[in-house]
């Protein structure tokens, strides 16, 4: 029988602690690529009871995704914000989940992300990356941004760090190993530099800011 939404939130807080969690089921979080990264950030945040996340892709999963992201062989060919919504779904039933369906770029940023309180970079292209970056410290300089950058092959994990680079502008990952440099992509560490990204989301919901 599906748990009440009272009784989760009471597992949640035993768990977290009242405090924390009451902070935590007020967020709102934007996952901008649900990819790799995205799709195992969103299940982190949605298990710890991050109350409204917003994921945000324009593609379908496909087979050459189930290695490392969140999705499943029958989601093939779903769009990724359907099959993950499907999924949080399950997870975390009471939370709220925002699916857009589209690329972002410098003409529809500001307006899709303005009502997030913290907005997570996960995309796979560096261009992509840089444009959402330089959009939100430009157009929301009081957001916090948390991004994604070098968790390609099989390196040790202890060079995936987290660095506030600013004020509200933190980077995981070991900043050199790039999925265009054919070294692949690994389940393992994908979801290494995607738990530094949710770790420091959650730290930053709590009130701690240093990386």
């Amino acid at each position: 029988m599906m748990p009440s939404e009272n009784e989760i939130y009471n597992a949640l807080a035993e768990r977290h602690g009242a405090d924390f969690q009451k902070k935590v089921s007020s967020a709102t979080v934007a996952v901008c690529g649900i990819g790799g990264l995205g799709s195992n950030i969103s299940i982190s945040l949605a298990r710890a009871g991050v109350g409204n996340i917003h994921i945000i892709d324009f593609d379908r999963v496909d087979i050459s995704n189930l290695n490392r992201q969140q999705y499943f062989s029958e989601q093939i060919g779903m769009y990724k914000t359907d099959a993950l919504k499907e999924t949080l779904s399950h997870i975390a039933p009471y939370c709220k989940i925002t699916a857009d369906c589209v690329r972002l770029d410098e003409n529809n940023i500001s307006e899709i992300l303005k009502d997030c309180d913290i907005v997570c970079e996960a995309f796979d292209d560096a261009e992509s990356k840089a444009v959402l970056a330089n959009c939100v410290l430009e157009k929301f300089p009081e957001k916090y941004l948390v991004c994604g950058s070098g968790m390609a092959g099989l390196y040790s994990a202890n060079t995936i760090k987290t660095r506030r680079v600013m004020k509200n502008f933190y980077i995981c990952g070991d900043g050199e190993n790039d999925v265009a440099d054919n070294t692949g992509l690994y389940s393992s560490r994908v979801m290494i530099c995607a738990g530094h990204q949710a770790n420091m989301i959650l730290r930053i919901i709590s009130g701690k800011y240093d990386a």
